[in-house]
């Protein structure tokens, strides 16, 4: 049978940290309420001039010479970040795979939110597995979502933990390591209008609210009350099924950045221990990015496990819930 692998990952954090205190500052957000309830102490910052197509180069560069990879032998590079890129109506992934020298790459755009990861993870898998001829995909993922940030609008508070980072991830055909698994996901649409940039789409197309803004910050929170937890464990479980496995399996957990309460209600839903998952609090939330970086970061630092399952869990506003897994080393 076929493996699928996740051969090497590696990530990019612009220079810039915006430190906790300075989201209060901004915000008239107590300091204490942003570590403690939001689970930030700080978060990068691209620059000016540092869009998502750089952001993304910088993590593929890194990935490309730490792996030894030619990245004239890769076959796909898709671009799986934030929909916030340099243009609007564009691709960043072909301008990504001329950057690094992937000359016969064909270059896929899967734009995403928060729910990145799990799902471009399924999608380069499935696309290894039904096609013969490829063997290698690179997948690329960007935030710069800081900027679209008012820290005066109340209604967007939950947001302020959105910061600026990326990754890269390179799956390969029979690698022999890090087996990618099952994966799986759940939408629920009638969350679908409430988080949005209200302007620049065909609806408003000149003007509006540049930033980010919730419709009825109320009516999501109490209708996400209900429904988060029971999704994100839905989804877990069904990516370990179809990994032929069960939640008692499970290692390590890399998720998304959410509010510590929610963090600890899901680890204790999963039956992990908080230990064995990371928690992004010096970097916030980056839409698609956090799961990858979050293995990155507990590869590089040896805290997974030669055979373990590797959890990646994300959710993100539409509102999809969606799970992969990876088989840890030689398993």
């Amino acid at each position: 049978m076929t493996q699928i692998s996740l051969a090497a990952t590696a990530a990019y954090l612009p220079e810039r940290v915006m430190t906790a205190a300075e989201v209060a500052e901004r915000s008239g957000i107590p300091e204490a309420v942003i570590v403690d309830k939001f689970g930030l102490r700080g978060k990068h910052i691209a620059g000016d001039d540092e869009h998502v197509s750089d952001l993304s180069v910088h993590a593929a560069e890194v990935l490309l010479e730490e792996s030894g990879v030619d990245p004239e032998s890769i076959d796909v590079v898709m671009y799986y970040g934030s929909m916030w890129k340099d243009y609007a109506v564009w691709q960043a992934a072909p301008w990504i795979a001329h950057r690094i020298g992937a000359s016969r790459a064909y270059a896929v755009e899967y734009d995403n939110v928060s729910c990145g990861t799990p799902v471009a993870l399924r999608i380069a898998r499935d696309m290894l597995l039904a096609e013969d001829e490829l063997q290698t995909i690179l997948v690329v993922a960007a935030c710069r979502e800081s900027y679209l940030l008012d820290y005066g609008n109340e209604r967007s508070r939950f947001m302020f933990n959105f910061g600026d980072g990326a990754v890269a991830g390179l799956l390969a055909k029979d690698g022999g390591r890090n087996a990618l698994l099952g994966c799986y996901g759940l939408t629920d649409g009638s969350f679908s209008l409430q988080v949005k940039v209200p302007s620049g789409g065909s609806v408003s197309p000149n003007g509006g609210y540049r930033f980010l803004d919730v419709a009825n910050p109320t009516e999501m929170k109490e209708g996400l009350d209900e429904v988060s937890l029971a999704n994100f464990v839905a989804a877990a479980r069904g990516a370990v099924e179809r990994s032929g496995a069960t939640l008692d399996e499970v290692g390590y957990v890399c998720g998304i950045h959410m509010k510590p309460s929610m963090h600890r209600a899901l680890l204790a839903e999963l039956g992990i221990d908080e230990s064995r998952a990371a928690y992004l609090d010096d970097t916030g939330h980056m839409s698609g990015v956090d799961p990858l970086l979050a293995l990155d970061r507990a590869a590089r630092a040896g805290e997974l496990r030669d055979g373990e399952l590797v959890l990646l869990l994300a959710a993100g506003t539409g509102y999809t819930w969606a799970a992969s897994v990876v088989r840890w080393g030689d398993g």
